[in-house]
């Protein structure tokens, strides 16, 4: 591969058999995909417009009824379903005489009935087996084998345990599983072992049954059941329609003795059940899927497959098409992959494949990619910065062990007795430890589907050479010395914010307000979250961008917060007390206390959440998610300001300013384990300090950037960086230049007339909340897409600093006027330096 953009498509592997060229499918039957590449089809691929609504128009031209019942409209749903049931088996040529077809939720549903079927049939248990690729949900029939179990990590051991079958004397069920296909790498598994284990247990009399995972596989390549003939097969539609959400079993019938003892039975699979009395059901004799149904079927999600047959048919032609189309991209994927080096000739890639699969051929190796990024120096990039700033560029693709625990983990070298210890010490599937030990903890996934285009290719491509390959050697940036003129520059507070409800809109101090500093941070900053109703975890920016128009003010004066959303000067307004003891205004009877345990950037938090309807309905409405607003328990006695004593004659008038939901004063005291600091909802870390030159410098670079590029670029403000205090030069004469970036040495910081100290922290890791417009609340590349660029550092991408009052300050806490301890805007701000 030459990596040109312009490469000659082979019309006998690029879209061919498709109904028309793959950019005209595109656009007539995916929409959504415009200025999106989409590239976990793994995950579930797309469906296409036109089953949409060739299902809509089905299902408003038909009266579909009950399949459990006589009229009309319930046998019109019963033939329908038998029709696509017989559909389905054919469309992986499996003969209804040989297989029959359960609708189940989906491949784990499907996994899991026959697991607990096989339990069911003898009461010894069974004893299963499952290769090291196994998905998560094969690797959970272990928990229920009574016999026991074994991970086969190898091709070879398969192979040695089924010559070793004809020996096996134990007349218990055995069941052996495994994947078509790695949703991990795409490895393509022999599909031989069933035909053997079958052939060796026939011969030799042992109770031995094969399930077959399809789902990976059948995304992109047919299944030809009659040359496979798994005893099992599991699958799910949506892996290769996009809709509906609906998954299958296919039985081999001369299996079906292992649901023969199935104890559970559920409506719709008996013919007369004696629910009083002697224990008593008769099964359903007519077909193997009749006893295993439980209950209503999803008939209207079974009607959805008509549509997702005809048109899947209809664009594509049939599945060898879609084998031969992605196999295609594939290859070139992995192979302008490969070829990717840094200026120092460091491959930028390394790409998990198996030594027994090749991309030149489909036969073992599926469309899909596994692989980690290093930099030149040969370290690893943390897959979730990788995430982040993808889906900045409109890019989609999965990170993490990908629900594959055994291929990700032998593919990385780790070990369970590694994982084990490193999950006591905090790592969790789906977080952002990256890097443990100098190894990585998850992978860069990307997987291709039927309507994907060689666009997506070379965009993906594209991407990672802009924002990964380093053509140049990195520079080295010298320190700066104190005794070095550019120090000697005069620095002040520009502006000051605070935040009162976490991941909402700024409340930007008075210019002549002096604020109070407290050990958890400036006063009144993120005291306040919103949670889910449901789940009790945090809302953040990243998920709800429309947070950024709710907007808190602090009126210290009349002791509330006022809160409004919107971006015009009529916003519906919420006000609530700033106080927790003035319950005399408050209807406890109409609000009662509710503790809560909530998720904050991974932390577990108790929060007291407002149980009055008013206010969960206020944001619920604005945002469209049912929420409500919490607040963090004191820390301090003095943290929370009281409002001042009112007259009797205001009293009756400040309690309709006030929303029911405040709480009184005697809170139990926040949960947090032994030897830990108090955690709050600023995450540990209490300031955050950013610098107008390091946003100047930024915006010039996103303004370059634009000149020469097709888009034009906008400057950002320094509010998409939410920083409490943003720290500006006063420059010495004219002609100086700004020094962006001084911010990363200094080590503290003394402010304003009394010399506050405030020491300066970590730096601020981003992510791609920045590109949130927050007076807009909308969604931009930058400037998330530029720092990743400037300001990536050891693979994370940096821009402020955290920064904490110091132990003596907060020691003197109890003595201290708090006077002393506070801030404005115009004090001077004397730094020092790391080396100092």
């Amino acid at each position: 591969m030459d990596g040109t953009h312009n490469a000659e498509k082979p019309q006998m592997a690029y879209a061919s058999g498709y109904s028309a060229d793959i950019d005209t499918i595109r656009e007539q039957e995916y929409p959504l995909l415009n200025e999106t590449v989409y590239l976990d089809h793994a995950g579930t691929t797309l469906y296409a417009k036109s089953m949409i609504e060739a299902f809509s128009r089905d299902m408003t031209s038909n009266l579909f009824g009950n399949p459990h019942s006589m009229s009309l409209s319930s046998q019109l749903s019963t033939q329908r379903t038998d029709d696509i049931r017989l559909r389905v088996l054919r469309f992986f040529n499996a003969d209804p005489e040989e297989f029959d077809l359960v609708f189940v939720a989906n491949a784990t549903a499907a996994i899991k009935l026959v697991a607990d079927s096989i339990q069911d049939s003898d009461h010894r248990g069974f004893w299963y087996g499952y290769h090291v690729d196994a998905h998560t949900s094969l690797v959970g029939v272990r928990e229920v084998a009574d016999l026991g179990h074994q991970c086969f990590q190898s091709d070879a051991k398969v192979d040695e345990w089924i010559a070793e079958l004809a020996t096996t004397q134990t007349k218990a069920p055995h069941l052996f599983a495994y994947p078509a296909q790695s949703n991990m790498n795409g490895r393509r598994l022999p599909l031989k072992w069933n035909e053997q284990i079958r052939s060796v247990a026939d011969s030799s009399g042992a109770n031995v049954f094969t399930l077959l995972d399809a789902a990976s596989l059948v995304s992109t390549a047919p299944l030809d059941l009659s040359a496979a003939k798994p005893d099992f097969t599991a699958l799910s539609f949506y892996k290769i329609f996009g809709f509906p959400d609906l998954g299958a079993l296919i039985i081999r019938k001369s299996a079906s003795r292992v649901f023969e003892r199935r104890k559970y039975f559920g409506g719709g699979t008996v013919d007369m059940v004696v629910a009083a009395g002697a224990q008593w059901h008769a099964k359903k004799e007519v077909s193997l899927h009749e006893r295993l149904e439980d209950g209503t079927l999803p008939f209207h999600n079974i009607i959805a497959l008509d549509a997702a047959l005809d048109t899947h048919e209809l664009l594509y032609g049939s599945m060898v098409n879609i084998s031969s189309h992605t196999a295609f991209l594939a290859k070139r994927l992995y192979d302008r992959l490969s070829v990717l080096s840094h200026w120092n000739e460091t491959h930028v890639c390394q790409i998990y494949q198996s030594t027994s699969a090749t991309y030149d051929c489909p036969r073992t190796q599926g469309p899909i990619v596994a692989f980690n990024l290093r930099n030149s120096k040969g370290e690893w990039i943390p897959k979730t910065e990788v995430e982040k700033l993808a889906t900045v560029q409109n890019i989609q693709i999965r990170t993490g062990s990908v629900c594959n625990p055994g291929g990700t983990a032998s593919s990385l070298g780790w070990t369970g007795a590694e994982l084990r210890r490193h999950y006591s010490t905090g790592l969790r599937c789906g977080d952002d430890n990256d890097i443990l030990g100098g190894r990585p903890t998850g992978i860069l996934r990307v997987s291709i589907g039927a309507m994907t285009s060689l666009k997506d290719i070379d965009s993906f491509i594209d991407f990672i050479a802009e924002f990964y390959v380093e053509n140049i050697p990195p520079v080295v940036s010298v320190d700066p010395s104190p005794e070095n003129d550019s120090v000697a520059r005069h620095f002040y507070i520009e502006s000051l914010s605070v935040f009162p409800i976490k991941s909402c809109g700024a409340f930007r101090i008075p210019e002549d307000k002096r604020w109070e500093v407290k050990r958890e941070g400036l006063a009144w900053d993120r005291e306040w979250c919103l949670i889910h109703q449901g789940t009790g975890a945090a809302l953040n920016q990243k998920r709800y961008p429309r947070m950024a128009l709710i907007r808190p003010f602090i009126d210290l004066e009349r002791g509330v917060l006022r809160i409004s959303c919107g971006v015009t000067s009529d916003s519906v307004s919420l006000e609530i007390s700033l106080g927790w003891e003035e319950t005399t205004l408050i209807s406890t009877s109409l609000c009662p206390n509710t503790t809560k345990r909530t998720m904050v950037c991974g932390d577990q938090l108790s929060l007291h959440a407002y149980a009055s309807p008013v206010v969960s309905a206020f944001f619920s409405d604005f945002l469209g998610v049912p929420c409500t607003l919490a607040r963090f328990p004191s820390q301090t006695v003095n943290r929370f300001s009281r409002p001042p004593r009112l007259p009797n004659k205001w009293k009756s008038k400040f309690r309709k300013l006030i929303m029911p939901g405040s709480f009184p004063l005697d809170l139990p005291p926040p949960v947090r384990e032994q030897g830990r600091n108090p955690l709050l909802l600023s995450n540990e870390m209490p300031i955050l300090v950013v610098s107008r030159s390091s946003v100047n410098h930024l915006n010039e670079l996103i303004k370059a950037k634009g000149t020469q590029g097709s888009r034009a670029s906008k400057a950002v403000a320094a509010d998409v960086f939410r920083g409490n205090i943003v720290v500006a030069e006063r420059l010495v004469q004219l002609g100086d230049a700004e020094q962006p970036y001084m911010e990363d040495h200094w080590s503290s910081l003394r402010i304003g007339p009394d010399q506050l100290r405030v020491d300066v922290l970590d730096p601020c890791q981003r992510c791609q909340m920045v590109c949130i417009d927050q007076v807009t609340g909308r969604r931009r590349e930058e400037p998330f897409s530029t720092l990743a660029k400037t300001r990536n550092m050891d693979g994370k991408v940096n821009f402020g600093r955290y920064a904490a009052l110091s132990r003596e300050d907060a020691e003197a806490l109890e003595t201290d006027s708090p006077d002393r301890r506070t801030v404005m805007v115009g004090d001077v701000v004397v730094p020092s330096f790391l080396e100092e």
